[in-house]
């Protein structure tokens, strides 16, 4: 691992920042560092986990520009093939490759010269026991929702309370001040409390309380129901929680340059009436069995709206098929799109053999489709609290969602005046999200600077 110091750099707090594999872990908190270095002047050491790093991962770190101040470390490979099979379920995956690669993160740390601070994601808890013995203060970075967060927090106690599964309880989850959550939203990790994804679940929720601090990758108006009872209810005040800091929302910036995809994307866009068009991406890892994909193309094709498919190789296996190799499958859309689906709709919608990203930030409704990990949870929060999104609905007994239910809900998206009451709300947190990160006067911008204070008292 070769390091160069920077002499402009040594009078600024060193604050290094760690996510585990992943985009929707990575994005975020590459997003916060670049953040901390231009918005708050740190000097940031970003550690990459670089075990089955993605060829998106890859792609982010070197087609980025880096922001003076902002250093990428490599950690060393760690070689895990004794610890998996081609069984391990994902989270498992995950955690083992992390736990694997930290075993550098102490000689990294020290040869860092003791950073400020170090912030992790939820899956790098390890990094606590290092950083204990190094005096290094630990934060968390929550890249999902506040609910969840209420939620994790929550676990520990329901598993020492409840001795039958989850799932089978009677009925919703009470979790403390917020929104009850329903058995059939609960994450895959969840559902069975025997198997090894729970246990690497329940580890890293459960060391929650020994950070510094959270950061969550939300803000205030978002989620106001659920960030007042972490911070007040005396539930989370006896865990005790640490103190929450509501920094967000930090998405992946557009780059100056634009690849092939994207040029291809904009012109077609370019192209259409305003509002007219219907985005379909399912996330960086998420993958739909043949079937399904097949019931999504005709509903799409029924219901003659304009959209973007942006799709990849169907998997009956895994709906989280593509999580580590994001960007490096072959994909080939003519071989799984119904025969003759491209020819019928070309002009009217554009399909894209790749991934974007999205979030509610750019101010439009969405059709929500969770297909692993919390995305239940997060599906119904979008739908019932915040109103900015509706959820197809199977026919009972039958796990696929079928053509015409996706022409229900496209159309009622796109055309009906349900669509339009979510458009309303979507451009009103879009408005608040920009006003949150508002340099000098946004409470996400007032939030992170108030950390960063205290960093910079103790450089």
């Amino acid at each position: 691992m070769e390091m160069v110091a920077v002499e402009s750099e040594t009078s600024k707090p060193h604050v290094a920042v760690l996510p585990s594999p992943g985009m929707g872990h990575f994005i975020p908190l590459f997003e916060f560092a670049k953040r901390l270095v231009v918005h708050h002047d740190i000097h940031v050491s970003f550690l990459q986990i670089t075990t089955e790093a993605s060829v998106a991962q890859n792609q982010l770190l070197h087609s980025s520009t880096l922001p003076p101040g902002l250093d990428v470390i490599d950690l060393a490979p760690a070689n895990i093939s004794a610890l998996v099979s081609e069984e391990t379920l994902l989270l498992s995956r995950l955690c083992i490759i992390v736990q694997e690669s930290l075993r550098s993160l102490k000689s990294v740390l020290i040869e860092l010269g003791k950073p400020q601070a170090l912030v992790i994601d939820l899956f790098s808890t390890q990094a606590f026991e290092i950083c204990r013995e190094l005096s290094i203060p630990t934060y968390t970075f929550f890249t999902t929702s506040i609910a969840f967060l209420a939620f994790s927090l929550y676990l520990p106690t329901l598993d020492r309370e409840v001795d039958c599964e989850f799932v089978d309880l009677p009925e919703p989850i009470q979790v403390p001040g917020c929104t009850p959550v329903r058995t059939e939203d609960l994450l895959d990790q969840v559902r069975n409390r025997k198997i090894d994804e729970y246990k690497w679940f329940l580890l890293h929720i459960s060391r929650l309380p020994m950070a510094a601090g959270i950061f969550l990758n939300s803000w205030e108006d978002l989620e106001p129901t659920s960030l007042k009872a972490i911070k007040d209810h005396i539930f989370y005040r006896q865990i005790p929680t640490p103190p929450v800091h509501p920094i967000g929302p930090l998405i992946k910036q557009a780059e100056a340059s634009v690849t092939e995809t994207d040029a291809e994307c904009l012109a077609w866009l370019d192209k259409q009436s305003s509002d007219s068009v219907l985005l379909i991406s399912l996330g960086s890892g998420g993958t739909l069995t043949a079937a399904q994909l097949t019931e999504l193309a005709w509903g799409l094709e029924l219901s003659q709206q304009r959209f973007i498919l942006v799709v990849r190789k169907p998997s009956d296996a895994s709906a989280s098929g593509t999580f580590f190799n994001v960007g490096g499958d072959i994909n080939d859309p003519t071989a799984y799109l119904p025969e003759g689906f491209l020819e019928r709709t070309e002009g009217v919608g554009l399909v894209v053999p790749s991934w974007v990203p999205q979030s509610i930030t750019h101010g439009v409704p969405m059709i929500a489709w969770p297909l692993y990990a919390e995305q239940r949870m997060n599906a119904t929060m979008l739908v019932e609290d915040v109103g900015v999104a509706i959820k197809p609905v199977a026919v009972p007994g039958k796990e696929i969602v079928e053509r015409e239910e996706i022409e229900r809900v496209v159309r009622m998206v796109m055309e009906g005046e349900e669509g339009k009451a979510m458009r309303r709300k979507a451009r009103e947190l879009k408005d608040s999200a920009v006003e949150a990160l508002r340099d000098t006067t946004g409470s996400s911008y007032e939030s992170l600077s108030r950390v960063v204070k205290e960093w910079k008292l103790e450089a």
